[in-house]
């Protein structure tokens, strides 16, 4: 029977009755993202400090006028067999020039836009907001707020463009027409801080009306090098007014009771309208309409167990968070669109958890949008790699739209990302099988693999190729010069050399002979006793801090990927020790779900669920569907958590290469889960 996905989402909307700095809900299209509090804008701004209310889009990024001369750092150079392999390690006394290239270019809060709102001639607070409801309508994209100020009801349609920078609201109340609600547009200047706003100094930006028409007005803004235009449509029985430098107010005529109003935010001025919010509405409803009847489903509710109905409010929520905040044209920062984490750049390493389990729900597109990326960037990477004695590229870690990595003490020494094109093409090529899109990624996939397999360093003395040192593993807790043979990132790089190989086969190519002689030759997989280490030279992963905290990343050697180098013996008893020992206040959102896919192909079903929704400070999934990760103040939300949900439970549900064959094999067996799903895709 097919899932009815209509009655399956509108189950899982969100509904608040009270304002929470931590749950305020979103409406975006990958590109743009519109952050909202309980009045369906972002009217109190001053009370949302745990996740800003910000308006952001992919090329929304601001510098200050400082030097970013990138070939001014000193680098840290560390013995890598023999030779000195410099990177952008330490400070070393160039702590300005450091923190200049790691802050700028940040991400930029383009505009607050939120109610004017009056009491008693005064300005309201959130404690004057009455009877507050608010309903995120899944189905059609709209946001539904309404609440009482002074006794007359006030409510709020809001929604974004599945297809421009734009939103739009529909604000409709007595009040309007008595002057007591209006429209504010403010403008701040940029900041690296997590809330992308810098409101104390105004005479560095400018706010410029440039286009001044009936129902319409386009302002011109400038910060230092940035400029960008909000360009605004509105009722013509309208009118905007400028309150002071930076903020304009849109009040309606005398006896009126809305206010309908469109925002477009563009790098170019651009001479035709945006389209008003009627059309706004219209576009948004069918886009999500489109959204949820194609790609993935998966229906828990008529299961026994009694988590069911709240892993699966997980799963709808999560595809809808992915969608407006990890699907652009860039790898999303990991808070997306809401709210600048690390200066709102990005993490290329969780690119893999973000956006991986696009291909595998059947939204392969909202994942080639970023992919794509990598291509513009493949100069930058080669360089990268050249300048460190390697072949093909090296992938950042940490960048801006630029590709220009930014300096770290952990950073520059992670190699995990390395893999991520091959996985992701890969993934791409599994939904899509066709020569076309093996020429589209054959560069990002070879160039990846020439690194990986130059990177690996030839011990004549045992006979195998090994990794490091120096390198930073997954698990970012270990001393960079002692690291050696990380169990991830040893079967992580032998998947990626054979897959390239693969590839190269398909596109009838001749294999590079030194990608099948590294991976068939690459250490084994580190073990102690009787199960897999963190890396060669730890033999405390499991006994002390901090060797047994941040990820358990051994485990997601088989899970994440199919293990050909795993024993399943060694790694069950593994998964149990991590269970027994581990710190698991410390691990991430998404190390939860890496467990769990691991456990799904040991056949260890029901430990698979219990890890899914584990009762866990960073396993908490918040009212409005985000990730959040107690105890991190900069890190309320984390998107890579839902990301890994969606990979997880799509495998569960739809299996994996080389797995039993049967219904839902990630899940028990013992009849207290009722797994319907339809438009997923196996799994590697």
């Amino acid at each position: 029977m097919a899932i009815d996905r209509k009655e399956l989402v509108l189950r899982h909307n969100p509904v608040l009755r009270k304002p929470d700095p931590r749950t305020p809900l979103s409406v975006g299209n990958g590109e743009f993202t519109f952050t909202a509090d309980i009045t369906g804008l972002q009217t109190f701004m001053d009370d949302y400090r745990i996740v800003p209310l910000c308006t952001m889009s992919q090329w929304g990024w601001h510098s200050f006028p400082v030097s970013l001369d990138e070939s001014r750092l000193k680098q840290t150079c560390f013995d890598t067999f023999g030779r000195k392999v410099g990177y952008a390690y330490d400070p070393a006394g160039q702590h300005k020039l450091f923190n200049d290239l790691r802050q700028n270019p940040h991400r930029l809060n383009l505009a607050s836009i939120g109610l004017n709102m009056e009491k008693e001639g005064q300005r309201a607070r959130l404690a004057d907001i009455q009877c507050p409801e608010q309903v995120l309508d899944m189905w059609s994209g709209l946001l539904r707020s309404r609440f009482t100020l002074s006794g007359k009801e006030v409510t709020v349609e809001t929604c974004v463009s599945p297809d421009q920078d734009a939103v739009s609201a529909l604000v409709s109340s007595p009040w309007v027409g008595y002057g007591v609600v209006s429209v504010r547009i403010s403008f701040p200047y940029g900041s690296p801080e997590k809330h992308a706003s810098d409101w104390d100094h105004p005479e560095r930006h400018s706010s410029e009306i440039i286009r001044r028409q009936a129902g319409r007005a386009t302002i011109r803004r400038v910060l230092d090098d940035t400029v960008y235009y909000a360009d605004l449509v509105f009722q013509e029985n309208c009118t905007l007014r400028q309150e002071d430098p930076h903020t304009f107010v849109i009040t309606a005529g005398d006896n009126a009771e809305q206010i309908a109003f469109a925002c477009r935010f563009t790098s170019e001025d651009l001479s035709f309208a945006p389209p008003d919010h009627g059309a706004i509405k219209k576009r948004a409803a069918e886009y999500w309409e489109r959204f949820w009847s194609d790609g993935g489903a998966i229906e828990l509710a008529n299961s026994r167990d009694p988590r069911a109905i709240e892993l699966e409010r997980r799963i709808v929520l999560s595809q809808y968070l992915t969608a407006i905040q990890c699907s652009g044209s860039t790898p999303p920062a990991e808070t997306g669109l809401t709210f600048n984490s690390w200066y709102g750049k990005f993490h290329l390493e969780m690119h893999f958890w973000h956006a991986a389990h696009f291909p595998v729900w059947g939204r392969r597109q909202m994942l080639e949008k970023s992919l794509e990326w990598y291509h513009e960037i493949l100069p930058v990477a080669r360089r990268k790699a050249e300048s460190q004695g390697y072949s093909g590229v090296r992938w950042p870690k940490m960048c801006d739209s630029s590709g220009r990595d930014s300096p770290s003490p952990i950073g520059v020494l992670l190699v995990w990302q390395q893999p991520h094109p091959i996985m992701l093409a890969e993934l791409c090529y599994r939904a899509c099988p066709s020569g076309a899109t093996l020429m589209k990624y054959r560069d990002l996939v070879v160039e990846s693999a020439l690194f990986m397999a130059d990177f690996a360093h030839y011990d004549s003395k045992k006979g195998r190729y090994v990794l490091g040192p120096p390198l930073i593993p997954v698990q970012e807790t270990h001393d960079p010069t002692g690291t050696l043979n990380p169990a991830f990132e040893l079967e992580y790089f032998r998947w990626g050399l054979k897959t390239a190989s693969q590839w190269l086969k398909r596109l009838g190519e001749q294999p590079v002979e030194l990608f099948d002689q590294v991976a068939e030759n690459l250490s084994r997989l580190p073990v102690g006793g009787d199960v897999y280490l963190a890396h060669e030279n730890c033999p405390d992963t499991f006994r002390k801090a901090p060797f047994n905290q941040d990820h358990p990343s051994m485990v997601g050697a088989l899970g994440v990927l199919p293990g050909e180098g795993v024993d399943p013996l060694v790694m069950k008893r593994t998964v149990e020790r991590v269970l027994e020992c581990w710190d698991m206040d410390s691990m991430w959102g998404w190390d939860f779900p890496m467990m769990a896919m691991c456990c799904a192909r040991l056949g260890m079903t029901s430990k698979a669920i219990d890890i899914l929704m584990m009762d866990a400070g960073k396993n908490t999934y918040l009212p409005n569907g985000h990730n959040a990760q107690a105890g991190r103040e900069d890190l309320p939300i984390y998107l890579p958590g839902n990301g890994a949900l969606l990979l997880a439970t799509g495998m569960m549900a739809a299996g994996w290469d080389g797995g039993q064959g049967t219904r839902a094999p990630g899940f028990p067996a013992d009849g207290s889960w009722n797994v319907e799903y339809e438009g997923i895709l196996p799994y590697i």
